[in-house]
């Protein structure tokens, strides 16, 4: 890669970065669904970013948002459990996307890709979060989630569809930028290709 490409690259890397981090802080949380699991799409940016120069691009600028985040907001314990399921569900949810379109060169494999990234994120993240995430939560915030028979009726019944939610949300945003940006997108792509 010559020189003037890499400094393009990390430019909208960075741009990419900024503007996720930006969107982390338009979040809302969906009705009927436990208030502390709040949707974003801070996830848009990444994905474009992996779509137009590959994973690390993308792990790049959930790592970037996520740790701006934590240095503006910070956490309850000083330990950044929520950042740190953001960043995990943003690649469970950004990396199978990109691996299916990169197979799939369509809107049908973008498609495929981002039905396989939510459902990856969905499953994955209720395994996580049964786990991990929430025993971190329950261990740094001293906030008992109940018995584990609680803890999978909280997994089963909030942390699934609401990832399955989001997912779908953060797909037809991502496909309405994509369908506005395709020409210049498919552009990159043919320039990174050469």
């Amino acid at each position: 890669m010559n020189q003037s490409k890499r400094i393009k690259k990390m430019v909208t890397v960075g741009m990419l970065s900024g503007i996720s981090y930006m969107l982390m802080w338009l979040s809302f949380p969906l009705p009927l669904l436990p208030p502390f699991l709040s949707v974003d799409f801070s996830d848009v940016p990444a994905l474009l970013a992996a779509i137009l120069f590959g994973p690390v691009a993308g792990i790049t600028v959930e790592a970037i948002k996520n740790i701006l985040h934590y240095i503006a907001q910070g956490s309850l314990t000083g330990v950044p459990v929520g950042q740190l399921a953001n960043f995990t569900a943003g690649l469970l949810f950004i990396l199978p996307t990109y691996f299916v379109f990169n197979k799939i060169r369509s809107t049908k494999g973008l498609g495929i890709g981002l039905i396989t990234g939510t459902f990856s994120m969905a499953l994955l993240m209720s395994i996580l979060n049964y786990f991990v995430f929430l025993p971190a939560f329950t261990y740094f915030l001293g906030i008992p989630f109940g018995t584990s028979a609680d803890v999978i009726k909280l997994v089963v019944t909030g942390i699934l569809p609401f990832n399955i939610i989001k997912g779908l949300i953060v797909t037809v945003l991502f496909l309405i930028v994509y369908k506005k940006l395709a020409v210049w997108m498919n552009r990159q792509l043919e320039v990174k290709n050469i």
